[in-house]
Parts: structure tokens; C-alpha cells; sequence
């Protein structure tokens, strides 16, 4: 009996967790490449989203140890 009430709470989690990720809608997946334009070391979100719309993406933030400009796109 005591060991059924201590494995009640992660069956429960468990559960919970696999309602969730049925449940949850679809994403769509994000594809990123570099930005051709960028030049320099990206430092500022803002900057490099700007340039990737410029490019025709849906927009882009600075990614990596390097801080190079990532645009994303839809796949």
C-alpha cells in the first residue's frame, strides 16, 4: 500500500506529460542559414532580423560562439 502512494505522484506526471504532447498543436519547422549580407560579428538581435528581412527570411537572431547572423525561414 505505502508503495503504491509513493509511485502515485510520477504516474501521474507521467500521464500528464504524454496528454500534453498529444494535445499540443503542430509546429511549424524553422530552417536557418547564414546571412549573406551580414559582415562582422553580430552583437545585436535586432540588426541581424532587420537584414534578414531585407533578404526575403522571416526574420533572425546572432547564433554561436562566433556571433554570426542566423536568418530563419519556414521549411
Amino acid at each position: 500500500m505505502e508503495s503504491s502512494r509513493r509511485f502515485f505522484p510520477a504516474i501521474v506526471v507521467l500521464l500528464l506529460l504524454v496528454v500534453a504532447t498529444e494535445v499540443a498543436p503542430a509546429q511549424a519547422r524553422e530552417c536557418e542559414t547564414p546571412s549573406s549580407k551580414f559582415k562582422g560579428m553580430c552583437m545585436i538581435d535586432a540588426n541581424c532580423g532587420h537584414l534578414c528581412k531585407t533578404e526575403g527570411f522571416l526574420g533572425g537572431d546572432c547564433r554561436g560562439f562566433r556571433r554570426r547572423c542566423m536568418c530563419t525561414t519556414a521549411c
